[in-house]
């Protein structure tokens, strides 16, 4: 009884604490995706290698700094070392991807985190300039090699297709949130090291630069050893037509086939061009920030205060994606929010002061942090394995050469514009060359965003203003509200659903019942039949075929004219049960509902949690990996999720059902007329 009143009292507060609730969801979001041991694993890995990247920035410039004696030189140290890195991203993260998608990626990691462990050891001990430089363009190499074999392999480790967007939010927390901390704060602690290092005489800042440069080294081994023999499962591969090493094509065909892939494919398209829309966008912002500041008559202290604005509204869009998504489809989100962003820029470039510009800065982020996590949530859901790393890889080479050519050029651009002199009714005023430079950047975006939109949009049918809005509510654009009642049994959901339907409509509700699938899957397998059909596949398609008709003829005219539909084992019940009885990939069976249903999601869905301990063992079995399935579910999404005891007799259960949907349903009775405006 602990678990019902544990929902009960969930539903309750859901509808006077929504925002408590949401919290609480992506806890449990995140917790799901950290239970699965080899991601929990591989998110270690991260850490350490993230660190190691970090650190390095920080004690290469100080050798840098260290071994160059010219002063000119030394002010430019910071640049040639993320230069060097910069590079190999541009020559190589193409190579990477292919490497990705034909060998053993769990070998290339370890391989790639040997070679970058040996690059910066070598580094201390030959104490060369010119062969930091060299080392550092080899690490860099490295990690391109080694970015696209980790990313292309976490879809693999998780249980269900969505929780690849928990995973890219914890894996985007840990390298640019901890792993930054943490990097920073290993290098003033080695820095603060008292100074029996220079009892041998020398340059204690050289010593200091070079034990963090060893222990980068040693974190790089460290990781190395962690991949080869805790990380098995990154070997695994989801394809069911996996070729053999010799019939696969050589490295020059896997790259053409790539490319082909990526022109050929309108998400792909779609999201390559959105990504060059955003990155051009950020390495405008990126190159004019210096000078912009100094426009909005600010120095150092404005500098940093954009920088902060940007990266809070990277952290705010990046906590707040996964509830937009749950609203408008990731293939729509996508090129919406870079379109956002565009506009938001503009506003940017014209801002008169300081807190307008913080402002829509923090936002241009919020957009561009959406953006970001929603392109690796479609690369990490939608791309098929087999091309994943060359996806993966293509997107890190346009990062490195869009980025390098928007900070190059954006310079340039403003040297050559300098400062203008203009007139605005008969006054005189002076325009900094940034300020077109970033309505330029903000042009790009906005026309880029658009066309990977129109490659992108699988619903062209439905307007994307109403969509958005509804969205930004947090409301699906319907009127209505649609319930799901899911279990292990058919006995239990179908008397269950019927009484919360006679409840509601006693309530004085609009409320339609919808028809039974199950029923309608026996029907259409007669008529396709007189045998039942025997196939796994088979059987998916027709219990996907139902439901797409019962939610194009019933639900979604029902949910349009504002009514509340109750409908039982409309999408959990069935793949937990062939997830639990077949080989069936679940990412195949939950690609195959999305189609059918239109990513047609409830709003709230009534699990039946009943106990099974009757029946032969195998059925025992079964029954108890169904149940668990749906508990998983349930736990990744609380706050869409109502656990109900459904062991006792049927009036008991309706009775919990009823306490539980009820009085939520009175919180959101308001709000159904507000979701038409």
């Amino acid at each position: 009884m602990t678990d019902i009143q544990d929902a009960d009292t969930g539903v309750t507060e859901a509808g006077r604490t929504g925002q408590a609730q949401s919290s609480v969801s992506t806890v449990h979001r995140l917790r799901s995706v950290l239970a699965i041991r080899p991601f929990r694993r591989l998110w270690l890995v991260t850490y350490l290698c993230s660190v190691g990247d970090w650190l390095s920035l920080l004690a290469l410039t100080g050798l840098v700094s260290e071994m160059m004696n010219s002063y000119q030189w030394q002010s430019f140290a910071l640049s040639l070392v993320v230069l060097t890195q910069l590079l190999p991203g541009i020559l190589f993260a193409p190579l990477g991807g292919v490497l990705a998608d034909r060998f053993d990626r769990r070998k290339v990691m370890v391989a790639c985190d040997v070679l970058r462990g040996s690059l910066f050891i070598s580094i201390a001990l030959v104490g060369s300039p010119i062969w930091l430089f060299v080392a550092n363009f080899l690490v860099g190499c490295c990690a391109m090699l080694w970015i696209p074999a980790k990313e292309s392999a976490v879809p693999n480790l998780l249980r269900r297709p969505d929780q690849v967007e928990s995973a890219n939010q914890l894996g985007l927390v840990m390298t640019y949130g901890i792993s930054t901390i943490s990097g920073f704060g290993l290098y003033s602690l080695i820095a603060g090291i008292p100074g029996y290092l220079n009892l041998q005489g020398g340059n204690l800042e050289f010593r200091i630069a070079t034990i963090a440069v060893m222990i980068n080294g040693l974190l790089y081994f460290t990781s190395a050893i962690l991949v080869a023999t805790r990380l098995p499962e990154l070997s695994g591969r989801v394809s069911s037509t996996r070729k053999k090493e010799a019939d696969k094509p050589g490295f020059v065909a896997m790259f053409r086939d790539g490319l082909r892939f990526a022109a050929a494919t309108p998400l792909v398209r779609g999201l390559v061009i959105g990504m060059i829309g955003a990155f051009a966008a950020a390495g405008v912002v990126i190159a004019t920030a210096k000078l912009y500041a100094q426009s909005l008559l600010g120095g150092a202290s404005t500098f940093g205060l954009l920088f902060v604005a940007v990266f809070v509204g990277l952290a705010i869009g990046m906590a707040t994606a996964p509830r937009l998504a749950q609203r408008l489809a990731y293939n729509r989100l996508f090129g919406v929010t870079i379109v956002a962003a565009g506009i938001t820029l503009v506003v940017v470039a014209l801002a008169p002061h300081l807190w307008i510009a913080l402002l829509t800065v923090a936002l241009v982020g919020a957009c561009a942090g959406v953006a970001f996590l929603t392109g690796l949530t479609i690369v990490g859901s939608q791309v098929e394995d087999e091309m994943r790393g060359r996806t993966v890889a293509l997107i890190q080479s346009l990062l490195k050469i869009v980025l390098f050519g928007a900070s190059a050029g954006a310079p340039l651009l403003v040297a050559l514009l300098q400062k203008r002199q203009v007139s605005v009714f008969g006054h005189p005023m002076e325009v900094d060359a940034t300020r077109p430079v970033m309505l330029g950047g903000a042009v790009i975006a906005i026309i880029l965003g658009l066309v990977a939109y129109r490659q992108m949009d699988d619903r062209r049918e439905e307007p994307v203003l109403s969509s958005l809005f509804a969205a930004i509510r947090g409301r699906r654009n319907t009127k209505g509200l649609l319930i799901a009642v899911e279990g292990d049994t058919r006995e239990d959901t179908s008397v269950q659903a019927r009484r919360l339907a006679a409840a509601l409509r006693a309530e004085g509700l609009d409320v339609l019942l919808a028809a039974d699938p199950e029923h309608d899957e026996r029907r259409l397998r007669t008529m396709l039949s007189s045998a039942e059909l025997a196939g796994v596949r088979a059987q998916a398609l027709v219990a996907a075929a139902v439901r797409a008709d019962v939610v194009e003829r019933q639900v979604r005219p029902a949910l349009d004219e504002g009514s509340v539909v109750v409908m039982e084992r409309y999408v959990d019940s069935p793949l937990a049960h062939f997830t639990a009885t077949s080989s069936l990939e679940h990412q195949e069976l939950e690609g195959l509902v999305d189609w059918a249903t239109g990513r047609l999601r409830p709003d709230l869905t009534i699990l039946l949690d009943r106990p099974v301990t009757d029946g032969k063992s195998i059925a025992l079995e079964h029954h108890w990996r169904v149940q668990r399935l749906l508990s998983e579910m349930a736990a990744a999404d609380p706050d869409r999720y109502v656990v109900v005891e459904a062991d006792g007799d049927a009036d008991v259960v309706a009775e919990r059902v009823r306490s539980a949907v009820v009085p939520l349903l009175a919180t959101r009775k308001r709000a159904v007329p507000e979701a038409a405006v």
